[in-house]
């Protein structure tokens, strides 16, 4: 079988999911044969939008959402290269609905309030970790409903 084009892998990459810039160089090096330019590839994928950080930072968002909290989330998308204002107007979004994604992954994990201190700091502890803030963790943990309060 012949050796695949860096153009034909990057398209194999891609139709499997979307991936970032930094994500799809990466993979590609490993690939790359003497004079050929990853860049130049890269390039030409953005120039025909088979290729796209919005496309990706959305994509990413949408998987890890409804697990995560913001901050893990936001970490994620700066290790792909996602910044500057892509990254500021996704942080905004988060930011709404975190309480309710806390919430919903609290009622998934405990479903119900912590009777001790020990219970507390369990639940606590597994929210924060997930990259809830603390705001978020607190509202959860009291197991109301999502419109009480925001």
């Amino acid at each position: 079988m012949p050796e695949l084009s860096l153009k034909a892998r990057a398209l194999r990459y891609l139709s499997t999911r979307e991936h970032s810039r930094l994500e799809l160089g990466r993979k590609l090096a490993r690939y790359a044969e003497e004079g050929e330019d990853v860049e130049a590839v890269l390039d030409f994928l953005e120039k025909n939008n088979w290729l796209s950080q919005e496309r990706f930072a959305e994509a990413l968002v949408h998987r890890k959402a409804g697990r995560y909290g913001n901050s893990r989330v936001v970490a994620e998308l700066q290790n792909h290269g996602v910044g500057g204002e892509a990254l500021a107007e996704l942080k905004s979004g988060l930011a709404e609905t975190e309480l309710a994604r806390a919430r919903e992954v609290w009622r998934r994990k405990f479903g119900k309030v912590a009777q001790d201190a020990a219970e507390r700091a369990k639940q606590m502890r597994f929210l924060l970790q997930r990259g809830f803030s603390q705001r978020a963790v607190r509202a959860a943990m009291q197991g109301g409903a999502d419109d009480d309060e925001l």
